[in-house]
């Protein structure tokens, strides 16, 4: 005769074990959803960087997920260490394979730790210019000048030179002009400078800089330095260049045409 009582009496633990561990699972995602979201309107409502928020939610929404697998496992009578000696040596081999995404996400973690640019920040690194949209966990998303989207690895940019036009709040113009040789030096200079000082977007400290530059082999070089607002930068830029251009006209300052080679055909 079958002894089920027996088999209850062993099966009753077991089911303990796993109502109880259901039971933490179901209540531990509800208090990690309550706290992330409480954390989510702490975040929103702070001063913080754009550039943490989601970075932080996520680390934290991860963090406590483990915790709770761990504490669940430890309910159903696992050894948890022999459990994590399993995953640490998992994680080793699992690490050799992903060690690009692994730099990745070291580099994005020390960007958003040095912050050698935020999210809204014009840079140029890995040779793409554009608007920094987001630093996520592996990639920094950066929307090009004609509206593409690159998406750079982290680890580059964390081991490579960036320059961000946006870090400071005045950049400097630096245009050259070419006039012809016959052309009165002190003319051109006066033309350039009333040019510069009467743009409205051009700053009076530092004060502009205009000098001729360089001895061309068709023209003289002019240059013109303006410091302007950063946001300023290409309107002054282009405002300046179509400047010139009527102003040379205005004043019959020749600007000399390129010399180019001249190829004739033979029969």
């Amino acid at each position: 005769m079958i002894d089920y009582q027996k088999y209850i009496d062993m099966a009753m633990p077991v089911a303990k074990s796993i109502a109880m561990a259901l039971l933490a699972l179901i209540l531990g995602l509800m208090i990690i959803k309550w706290i992330i979201g409480k954390l989510r309107k702490y975040v929103d409502r702070s001063s913080m960087d754009p550039t943490l928020k989601p970075f932080i939610l996520s680390l934290t929404d991860i963090s406590l997920k483990v915790l709770l697998a761990i504490s669940i496992i430890s309910l159903l009578g696992i050894d948890t260490n022999s459990l994590v000696a399993v995953i640490a040596a998992a994680g080793f081999a699992v690490g050799l394979a992903l060690k690009e995404y692994l730099a990745n996400f070291a580099g994005g973690v020390i960007l958003l730790t040095l912050r050698p640019f935020k999210v809204g920040d014009v840079i140029e690194a890995n040779g793409y210019s554009g608007t920094v949209e987001a630093i996520q966990i592996l990639y920094t998303r950066v929307a090009t000048f004609d509206n593409k989207v690159v998406l750079i690895p982290n680890g580059v940019l964390s081991n490579s030179s960036i320059t961000n036009f946006t870090l400071k709040d005045t950049r400097r113009v630096d245009l050259s002009f070419g006039a012809a040789y016959e052309a009165d030096t002190d003319k051109v200079v006066k033309v350039l400078k009333d040019m510069v000082n009467n743009h409205p977007l051009v700053l009076v400290e530092p004060e502009p800089f205009v000098r001729m530059s360089e001895h061309a082999d068709s023209a003289i070089i002019y240059s013109v330095k303006a410091w302007v607002k950063t946001d300023d930068y290409w309107s002054v830029y282009f405002d300046l260049i179509e400047a010139a251009k009527r102003r040379f006209d205005e004043e019959n300052i020749a600007i000399p045409y390129p010399q180019r080679d001249v190829y004739v055909y033979q029969k």
